[in-house]
């Protein structure tokens, strides 16, 4: 991560003395955000993470950007009590309403899902002809647009709102014959415009690939989990905060239905994930 964005990061609030041992904190509107911390586990195993899955009001996709940024200080705040050493905002959504909001407030460095996920899908798309997937609020919210645009001006991005898809990953129909069809219905627009690469600009959505995938043959999906676990790590090292030692423990948070989140959280984190307590709103 550049000096800029790590200083960008750190917001206005001022750094917080924390140590290596001190957890990640993460946060989505459901359990989408659960993509991102398996990366997470993936590239940084000795990090401690603390998850909050906002499913009492997911999703965020159709609610005001004053809304989001509500919750999203809520959820942060609470993070932040739990004595966590940065913030990732695993929520495209959220990211885009919220971002600025939480790096003024908040006294750890911030990091969203946007920019990432932006610089991943220029780098894999040689005709610079993107498209992005997003909640009906990520995309009016033209983050996406603007971010591939501030690296590749000349790009030209296809934006879909696609708000079917979050219901259907919190329900767990992930393959389910009827998520075939609205696939079909949201992407074959997609698909005609001739895009060589598509952002799956949901963190939900990367659990939706087989669907998508068989729709956009041929399309490279880009999901920034991975690339956001990079910057994780760059600011980390950045700061000599990387934690060290064996594979921790982590906690999981549910606003609503902890059971349910354990279920479709451990199809794609298995152990990982052995308890989601319940994170009672105010």
């Amino acid at each position: 991560m550049s000096d800029e964005r790590t200083t960008a990061a750190h917001g206005a609030a001022g750094a917080r003395a924390v140590g290596p041992d001190a957890p990640i904190g993460v946060f989505d509107s459901g359990i989408g955000g659960l993509t991102v911390v398996r990366e997470l586990v993936r590239q940084l195993p000795a990090e401690r993470i603390v998850y909050v899955g906002d499913t009492a009001r997911v999703p965020y996709g159709p609610k005001s950007p004053e809304t989001v940024r509500r919750y999203s200080h809520e959820i942060g705040g609470f993070l932040v009590d739990q004595g966590v050493k940065a913030v990732v905002i695993a929520c495209n959504t959220a990211t885009a309403h919220a971002l600025q909001a939480l790096r003024d407030e908040l006294p750890v460095p911030v990091i969203g899902v946007v920019e990432p996920g932006a610089r991943a899908a220029v780098a894999a798309s040689p005709a610079r002809r993107i498209g992005v997937l997003g909640t009906a609020g990520t995309i009016a919210s033209g983050a996406y647009e603007r971010a591939i645009r501030a690296l590749a001006p000349d790009a030209m991005v296809m934006s879909r709102a696609c708000p079917l898809f979050v219901p259907l990953v919190e329900e767990g129909w992930t393959e389910h014959e009827v998520t075939e069809r609205v696939a079909e219905e949201y992407l074959e627009p997609v698909l005609a415009a001739g895009v060589d690469a598509v952002v799956l600009g949901c963190t939900h959505y990367p659990l939706l690939k087989g669907p998508i995938g068989r729709v956009l043959a041929g399309v490279r999906l880009i999901d920034s989990a991975e690339q956001t676990a990079a910057e994780v790590r760059c600011l980390l090292e950045r700061e000599r905060l990387l934690r060290a030692g064996d594979a921790p423990s982590h906690r999981f948070f549910a606003t609503d239905a902890p059971a349910q989140m354990l279920r479709l959280g451990q199809r794609f984190l298995g152990s990982t994930i052995e308890e989601v307590e319940t994170l009672p709103l105010a």
